[in-house]
């Protein structure tokens, strides 16, 4: 494989949370073509065959802990098993429609999961990822598109976002002393289980079709179509190399030119 596509990136230690399935795995295949050592953290009981499938497929060392972010006990097994970081990515997320009108008792559980996977469970890793850094580190978190804007019915999810991007523009600034960049990808729609079943709750609640409703979508992005966990790969995989040695504390979106902004 060529410098162009490996990126300089070559034997990094890269830690992937989230990183089984959908844009996680995206990442991971694209870091595992790269030649990185993957750690991935997941709440999912395929995480560890995942990992040694990447690794036979891609022949690089890639491990795989089923892991849940907001225990922190159980997080700390993690990290005890990890001699270094080179690059994180706080990737993992839950993505669930919360009306705030739905008296559904378990609408504020749902909320509250949400808030603590996304926000809590991703300071719970960067903390324990931290110490082991050398400095010109660097993270790299998953935000969204939502993170810059809104969609009615899903404000657990999107002010989980917002808060992702407080707390990376946070860290890029106290982090930076350490040469450590800290960094998001704000996705725009990707074809995951997630980003499908949220369009499944939209197009329910509106009485639409989801075809119909996925169509509207991608026809409002300046590049048509609906994007893959694959394509995400490249922002990332830029983001951990020296080519953003001068970037820190941005928000990048990835959207087909939904938002424009």
């Amino acid at each position: 494989m060529n410098d162009m596509a490996t990126m300089g990136l070559e034997g990094k230690k890269v830690v992937i949370t989230g990183g089984s399935r959908g844009i996680g795995l995206g990442i991971a295949e694209g870091f595992a073509g790269a030649g990185c050592d993957l750690t991935l953290i997941a709440l999912d009981d395929e995480v560890e065959e995942v990992a040694a499938q990447l690794a036979d497929k891609f022949a690089c060392s890639a491990r795989g802990f089923l892991c849940d972010i907001t225990d922190r006990t159980s997080l700390d097994a993690v990290a005890r098993q990890i001699d270094r970081v080179d690059v994180l990515v706080n990737n993992a997320g839950l993505e669930l429609i919360t009306p705030i009108e739905d008296d559904d008792h378990e609408i504020e559980e749902t909320f509250r999961r949400i808030v603590d996977i996304n926000v809590m469970g991703t300071y719970y890793v960067t903390r324990r990822c931290l110490p082991k850094m050398p400095d010109g580190g660097r993270i790299i978190m998953t935000a969204s598109q939502w993170a810059k804007s809104a969609v009615g019915e899903f404000s657990a999810y999107s002010a989980s976002k917002h808060a992702n991007l407080g707390f990376m523009r946070s860290l890029a600034k106290e982090l930076g002393p350490r040469g450590i960049s800290v960094n998001a990808v704000c996705p725009g729609w990707v074809r995951t289980i997630a980003s499908m079943r949220s369009l499944a709750a939209m197009a329910r609640r509106a009485d639409r079709a989801e075809s119909e409703l996925l169509d509207e979508i991608v026809g409002a992005q300046a590049f048509p179509g609906l994007m893959e966990p694959s394509e995400m790969a490249d922002t990332y995989l830029f983001l951990a190399s020296d080519a953003a040695r001068n970037i820190t504390g941005q928000a990048i979106t990835v959207d087909r030119g939904d938002l424009l902004i």
